[in-house]
């Protein structure tokens, strides 16, 4: 029982819970290797404790030139990162060239000379925000989507989302599939109706007046109360404030519910996302909308899509927004010649609207398209992620656990015409996590990575026999050299404990399952210097049909180093 709910966790964390779930994660016990003692060399099947590594944030930057180029010849002491203004080391430098490592591991799969399928290369997740967008928008929106979606290559994987819910199209490379999803794509508000409220206040100006206390705000708030209900009747003037303030707090309530709606949805397809191996892009669709209580949740996701190497950009779905001065017809009771600071206040909220599309650009390298009606443009940009982009990771200092807000400045060194875009800051934690969950999480996120990290000496090696036509095996054998682990010396034996997860996905991205071994190693050191020269090679098998698939390989020990290897596979 015990088994089965840390497989559900691991893979609700993975996919989210309003989602189905893949094949479960098959805990499988190894055996230890002859002629070893099993006191000295066991497997097991419980979670390990494993040491926890220092807390690193990591920002994630793209440099550009003067004609909007990506720059990727910079080395790490070419930047400087400032936390609160503070200047900090740079313990993590990474150049990083998205979508290379899943065609690398076609080059050097043990099956390359077998003509292995082209698997996926790009995912591409279109979250269209139905809760915001409007009828007179969400038409060249769809129409732009589709003429883009019909161009994409045959490695490239689409899938329809929305932050209703309603209408979502999993990842496919079936045109017509996509075609109708989007056909189905219309404006789905969560609450309210077609007719303008009285007063008529926005998530924008609810904000100004009850977070901000902003008396302006409340004023012009009252004045329209004054004139859609009272006819302008100046007696009417405290009554009318009443109304204003408590259309504020209502519209502050919808603004917020429909706010946390679209972030939990753009969360939960990243956390899809991050269970595929190639490179993935989230394309957020939308008018925008008030982030103004929810920063913590906004950094949770950047800080995901960056462990994650998922790039979200942004499509403001307005287009070139210009206020017309008139009101809307279609709402009843809108006055033709709205008074000024009705247009003010919809020319700052529009523009407001746009500030947490440009964060998630900005926080994960991705790019915000705005103020632009040729949207297919917009959608091939967006598409496109950076030739080149810097992965810098840095552990603060003397951090306080007291959930605050850390702002962020990268600059170079010496910038001549070079432009940076990297996310704006962070939040401290609030508590220390717990070792066995942050190594899992670690386990996990290297799994659902397109990255190959070497900190151990592991090789990755596939073979297969088919049973049948119709039926094989896929064995998924990782070497592991054991003299070159870290060992830790207890009562003169060499301690360590190693976690192999070995991952199975399909020719669509698709996560199949996956098999885990924990190794718990307590070597006398004769062992380790005559017995285990050659080494250990666990093995870990699958059933599967004919066909394309990628094998995803992670170890683990208990210093927290990790290793992870791609390896590609045709079985015919």
């Amino acid at each position: 029982m015990r088994k089965a709910l840390i497989c559900l966790l691991l893979l609700r964390a993975a996919f989210g819970q309003n989602r189905s779930l893949p094949a479960a994660l098959n805990f499988t016990q190894s055996s230890p290797p002859t002629n070893t003692s099993n006191a000295e060399i066991s497997s097991h099947e419980e979670i390990s404790t494993f040491k926890v590594k220092v807390n690193v944030v990591l920002v994630r930057v793209v440099v550009r030139d003067s004609q909007g180029r990506t720059v990727g010849n910079l080395k790490k002491e070419d930047f400087q990162l400032f936390d609160n203004r503070r200047e900090q080391v740079i313990t993590n430098f990474v150049l990083e060239q998205p979508g290379t490592q899943v065609a690398e591991a076609e080059e050097t799969s043990d099956t390359k000379s077998s003509g292995v399928a082209k698997l996926p290369e790009r995912f591409i997740a279109f979250l269209f925000d139905d809760i915001h967008l409007n009828a007179s928008d969400m038409i060249p929106v769809r129409q732009a989507a589709d003429h883009h979606l019909a161009s994409l290559e045959r490695t490239d994987r689409a899938g329809i989302f929305t932050t209703s819910g309603q209408g979502v199209l999993d990842f496919t490379d079936d045109h017509s599939l996509l075609h109708d999803a989007l056909l189905r794509l219309q404006p789905r508000p969560i609450a309210g109706s077609a007719f303008k409220d009285c007063p008529d206040v926005t998530h924008y100006m609810a904000d100004l007046i009850q977070n901000r206390r902003d008396m302006q705000a409340l004023q012009a708030a009252t004045l329209d109360a004054l004139d859609c209900a009272y006819d302008n009747d100046k007696t009417m003037m405290v009554p009318a404030q009443a109304m204003a303030q408590g259309a504020a707090a209502s519209a502050l309530i919808k603004g917020n519910h429909e706010t946390q709606v679209a972030l939990a949805t753009l969360k939960d397809v990243v956390r899809k996302m991050s269970a595929m191996p190639g490179q993935r892009t989230v394309i957020l669709v939308s008018p925008g909308f008030i982030n103004a209580e929810e920063k913590q949740e906004e950094n949770d996701l950047i800080q995901r899509a960056l462990r994650s190497n998922i790039i979200v950009s942004a499509l403001d779905g307005r287009g070139l927004y210009a206020d017309s001065g008139l009101g809307d017809i279609s709402q009843k009771g809108a006055p033709i010649a709205p008074a000024p600071y009705e247009i003010q206040y919809r020319i700052a909220g529009a523009s407001a609207d746009e500030d947490i599309m440009a964060e998630l650009a900005e926080g994960t390298g991705g790019t915000f398209f705005h103020n632009n009606n040729d949207l297919e443009e917009g959608f091939r940009k967006l598409a496109s992620a950076p030739e080149y982009y810097y992965l810098l990771g840095f552990s603060p200092q003397n951090l306080k656990l007291d959930g605050r807000y850390h702002s962020l400045k990268v600059n170079l060194k010496m910038p001549g015409k070079l432009s940076i875009q990297a996310r704006r800051g962070y939040y401290a934690p609030k508590h220390i996590p717990d070792s066995a969950e942050q190594a899992r999480q670690e386990i996990e996120e290297a799994l659902f990575s397109q990255e190959e990290m070497h900190d151990l000496p592991v090789e990755l090696h596939t073979q297969f026999f088919k049973a049948t036509e119709s039926d094989a095996k896929l064995a998924v054998l990782a070497h592991l050299d054991v003299r070159r682990l870290h060992f830790n010396k207890v009562e003169g034996r060499n301690h360590n404990v190693v976690t192999v997860v070995s991952g199975l996905f399909d020719r669509n991205g698709q996560f199949i399952g996956a098999n885990q071994k924990i190794i718990t190693m307590r070597l006398r050191d004769e062992t380790l210097d005559q017995k285990l020269q050659s080494g250990l090679t666990m093995k870990t098998s699958f059933d599967v049909k004919p066909g394309s698939y990628l094998v995803r390989l992670v170890v683990r020990d208990t210093e927290g180093e990790i290793s992870a290897e791609n390896g590609a596979i045709e079985i015919p």
